[in-house]
């Protein structure tokens, strides 16, 4: 397992200062270099991994250290700069190394150090390490990035922080993992909670998280079926499936809730393409303010630009992009964006998370509009709204939660016209659609209840089931 320690600093680590700090073990320690040089480790002399070193990332946005790392952190002003050290827990002195490896940083370029206790500059002994001093080796190109256990189905992850994110380094393996053919299975303490972007970057099986049971044993965060290792992969350890006991109980009703918006827009490819405006319309319609910052991982650092998100996508073209699009502190919001290239033109796909403190709070009164300017001006394709009772600090706890409840579908105008509009208007559902967009080429909305009753799914699915007997070609 790791533990992470970092370092928020109001100037730079430049190469002086992180010397500095990398001596926090001793000239007797070895350096690694990994990922193309983003990653410096800390090494024994037989090359065991004791502290990772993450290149320092500047911090343009607001609220993101007390988003990952609590209230009780006390960052500088933004903009700032974020290094991110992993201790290993397989060798007693790796965590203190990394907290000095902080400390170091803290007290020569100003700021704080989370945790807060970690904030040492003294040089940790560590025994049996006679190096033969600080010298990089960068590690075997293409190598997948130092995980936990490796076996040849699973890449295994131990991590322990309050919340975990979807860091740059568990990018890479997410990505890495799934080239080579393997699962990531990522195991945390039963205390760990996740972010949205980490939860859906995660996915589904065979990926899996792996909560650590306080009575014994794993489960898995978002089944609740209990996990033993075996053939070299964390897999259901009962036939039948069995659910653990923590996993529901102590489960109590909130009254917070989660509105979520995923829209997909369908552009043509020209010069004069900005990408990002449908979900800064969804953004605006829903909480009153533009999105503050984006980036291709958390924390999101960057401060909100549909230029500069276009610039990316270009460059990565045909490749699909992934970005993560952040709110201000005072609202909780989070997004997902996906650029890709499709036979229709550059397709846009974004999924849109807003937390409330009540029911009464959703906005379910402004979907329909949003809808409708997202027809006219955005070339909206497709967008499902969803409630859920959960937390409103957009975080997942590995415990029984309720599913998200559907509140209306939306229909662009093209899809509309390839299913006939005379099918499309009449579904199986005692709600008749609203037109939207223009009369001779319009897009349908569908309401579907407003967030409470679970019977909702069945009217989706007989939405759905009648809008595919009218597509051409599936029936």
């Amino acid at each position: 397992m790791t533990k992470d320690v970092i370092a928020l600093t109001e100037e730079m680590p430049d190469a002086a200062a992180l010397l500095a700090a990398l001596h926090a073990g001793g000239p007797d320690l070895g350096l690694a270099a990994t990922d193309d040089g983003a990653v410096i480790q800390l090494c024994t002399a037989a090359g065991r991994p004791l502290v990772s070193v993450e290149s320092p990332l500047l911090v343009h946005v607001p609220g993101e250290a007390e988003r990952l790392l609590g209230p009780e952190v006390t960052p500088p002003e933004p903009p700032y700069w974020w290094t991110e050290t992993r201790a290993s827990t397989a060798v007693p002195t790796a965590e203190p190394l990394a907290a000095s490896v902080c400390g170091r940083l803290k007290m020569l370029l100003g700021g704080t150090t989370w945790p807060r206790t970690a904030d040492g500059t003294a040089v940790v002994e560590t025994a049996g390490d006679d190096g033969n001093g600080l010298t990089a080796s960068p590690l075997t190109d293409g190598a997948l990035p130092a995980v936990d256990v490796l076996t040849e189905s699973t890449a295994v992850v131990l991590a322990d922080r309050p919340v975990l994110p979807l860091t740059t380094w568990l990018s890479a393996v997410l990505r890495a993992a799934a080239a080579s053919g393997r699962a990531v299975h990522l195991v945390t303490p039963h205390h760990v909670r996740l972010t949205l972007p980490l939860r859906m970057a995660l996915g589904g099986l065979p990926n899996r998280w792996v909560v650590q049971n306080p009575a014994g044993g794993y489960y898995d965060g978002l089944s609740g079926a209990e996990l033993a290792w075996r053939g070299g992969t964390f897999a259901p350890s009962k036939t039948p499936t069995t659910v653990a006991d923590i996993f529901s109980e102590n489960v109590r009703p909130t009254t917070e809730r989660r509105l979520t918006v995923a829209l997909r827009t369908v552009h043509s490819p020209d010069a004069d393409l900005v990408l990002g405006a449908a979900l800064e319309t969804a953004w605006r319609h829903l909480t009153g303010t533009s999105p503050i910052g984006w980036g291709t991982a958390e924390p999101i650092n960057l401060p909100w630009s549909p230029r500069q998100l276009t610039d990316l996508a270009r460059s990565r073209s045909p490749e699909p992009t992934h970005a993560l699009v952040i709110g201000t502190p005072d609202r909780p919001a989070v997004a997902s964006h996906r650029t890709s290239r499709t036979e229709a033109g550059v397709a846009e796909d974004a999924t849109l998370s807003i937390g409330y403190p009540t029911a009464g709070q959703v906005p379910l009164d402004t979907i329909e509009p949003l809808a409708a300017e997202l027809v006219d001006s955005h070339g909206l394709t497709t967008m499902l709204t969803t409630v859920t009772a959960a937390g409103a600090d957009l975080t997942l706890a590995p415990l029984l939660t309720a599913p998200p409840v559907p509140v209306a579908f939306t229909l662009g105008a093209r899809d509309v016209r390839a299913i006939g509009l005379t099918h499309a208007r009449h579904p199986p559902l005692a709600v008749r659609p609203v037109r939207l967009g223009t009369a001779a080429d319009p897009a349908l909305h569908y309401p579907l209840g407003d967030g409470t009753d679970a019977s909702a799914w069945s009217a989706l699915q007989a939405l759905a089931a009648h809008l595919k007997a009218g597509t051409p070609g599936t029936a």
